[in-house]
């Protein structure tokens, strides 16, 4: 058999042209502990701090303690799998999560699957979990009202967009339901809402997303949930998934509301995670870096200048305390990184107050800037009257003799608590909320039995729509308080009509 050298040179310059010179390089680790969630792997010298790392069954981890001779990873999934002598590959990757409208409407995890039963999301979109916040030059000041349609907060603690503002109090204090109504208010704000509940039992965040579908809130918001019942690395994660989502939004000049309930949990969930890799523990056995936990994460809200498209992320983190102290280590860290907080209190939760806010101890660091003209004139001594009339309540339970002026101070003082007063799911448009202010700033209540001040207030608000609905028009349209007189008029004129029970 004959060998021609053609056909031998034609193959080698096939070899050649087909020649692949691309080499695959995979830096890959052997697992040296596991146990915990918590697993240490050898070989993984150039691993960078929070990338993704994939066992060999499948896993994912996160990359954690760098040290000399092995690198501590957190384990995002179940590790009985996992064993001695495993592989470990890094990806190259850091932690992303799916971003994008295809979420709306949906209940992700915090590594953003889907887990209400929808089938799968489609989105091209991914942004990582952890991202630099806007810089100074990048942000203007807060100046435009986020309507909670709660009158307590809108009237005494108002909140703006790109604010940052601390819901802080015990267990069943109606935390929950300030942040439900406040995403339930947003149905015509032209708000995106992101709701990331963390360590909540799962049940909970059920009842929280059927109130979510049964006001037609869920449209225009995503769930983020980290149950109970999961590791605790998902419920570290979970509010860096759900700021992550609301970043697009906010970059892409959109408004968005981010709430998160609560960081007490995840500051367990981390102190948890912490001990387990050997880090040294400090007060109440957190790690020393559980401040820059919540500031890194609180910080990206912001309201971007009109150079970056204008848009916003507003914050709604919630602390829960213990028998009350706000002086405890987690509370007084967060109360220190937002603007303002807003202290519910179990005393009055318990004594028919709701919602349960201590105008005392809640404060609003950017203040007026974030309400309209109209709510600033008629609330604008609300906050010092209530604090006045809890200090003369305490006062006038100790003798009977009361002068005229201290007396009307308190008959004032027990119509504005009443006022406060809001029901369960029932956000209010912030035209009837000043309409009911003025009323009691001006003292037409001060005749009205205190029992019938939610009647009144009610009954006043279907009044006006009906017959003098240009009053509502202005105030939502303008900002501004329609003429002193036309107010005076309307409500002078709905008091006549108005029927007190006891008549």
């Amino acid at each position: 058999m004959s060998i021609n050298a053609e056909e031998i040179s034609t193959l080698i310059k096939q070899q050649i042209e087909n020649f692949d010179t691309d080499i695959e390089v995979s830096d890959v680790g052997t697992v040296i502990e596991i146990g915990d969630g918590i697993a240490r792997a050898h070989g993984l010298e150039n691993a960078m701090a929070g990338e993704l790392l994939e066992f060999s069954n499948g896993v994912m981890g996160l990359a954690q303690n760098l040290e000399e001779s092995n690198v501590g990873i957190v384990i995002l999934g179940p590790y009985t799998g996992i064993k001695e002598g495993d592989e470990v590959r890094r990806t190259g990757r850091i932690m992303q999560v799916p971003v994008g409208d295809e979420l709306l409407g949906r209940v992700v995890n915090p590594l953003g699957q889907p887990i209400d039963g929808k089938g799968s999301i489609e989105t091209s979109k991914t942004r990582p979990i952890e991202a630099a916040a806007p810089g100074v030059m990048d942000r203007k000041s807060v100046d435009e009202p986020l309507q909670t349609g709660i009158k307590a907060i809108d009237a005494l603690v108002p909140i703006g967009r790109g604010q940052r503002e601390l819901i802080i109090g015990d267990r069943q204090t109606g935390k929950t339901t300030v942040a439900v109504d406040t995403i339930l208010n947003q149905s015509d704000q032209d708000m995106i809402c992101i709701y990331v509940a963390i360590g909540q039992k799962e049940s909970t965040v059920r009842n929280t997303v059927e109130t979510f579908r049964r006001y037609g809130a869920l449209d225009y918001t995503i769930v983020v949930t980290a149950g109970a019942s999961d590791p605790a690395p998902l419920l570290y994660l979970a509010p860096y998934a759900g700021v992550a989502m609301g970043e697009e939004f906010m970059y892409n000049g959109k408004h968005v509301l981010v709430v998160y309930d609560d960081l007490s949990k995840q500051a367990v969930a981390y102190r948890e995670l912490s001990l387990l890799l050997r880090r040294p523990p400090g007060r109440e056995a957190f790690p020393g870096d559980v401040f820059y936990l919540h500031s890194r994460l609180l910080e990206r809200a912001a309201k971007l200048s009109d150079a970056k498209g204008g848009g916003s992320l507003t914050a709604l983190p919630f602390v829960e305390t213990q028998a009350g102290d706000i002086a405890a280590y987690i509370p007084t860290n967060v109360i220190s990184i937002t603007d303002g907080q807003i202290f519910l209190q179990s005393d009055l939760f318990f004594s028919g107050v709701r919602p349960a806010i201590n105008a005392g101890l809640s404060v609003s660091r950017v203040g007026g800037s974030a309400q309209i003209k109209a709510m600033k004139k008629v609330a604008g001594t609300l906050r010092l009257d209530l604090a006045s009339y809890r200090e003369l309540e305490a006062f006038s339970q100790f003798g009977s003799d009361l002068d005229k002026s201290t007396q009307a101070k308190l008959n004032r003082g027990q119509r504005t608590v009443e006022v406060l007063k809001q029901g369960l799911h029932k956000p209010m448009v912030v035209e009837k909320q000043v309409m009911i202010l003025f009323a009691l700033t001006k003292g037409y209540l001060d005749d009205i039995p205190v029992e019938d001040v939610l009647r009144f207030e009610s009954e006043l608000n279907v009044w006006v729509e009906s017959n003098r609905s240009e009053l509502f028009t202005t105030i939502r349209e303008t900002g501004n308080l329609p003429d002193d007189g036309e107010m005076r008029a309307a409500i002078e004129a709905f008091k006549k009509t108005f029927l007190p029970t006891n008549n």
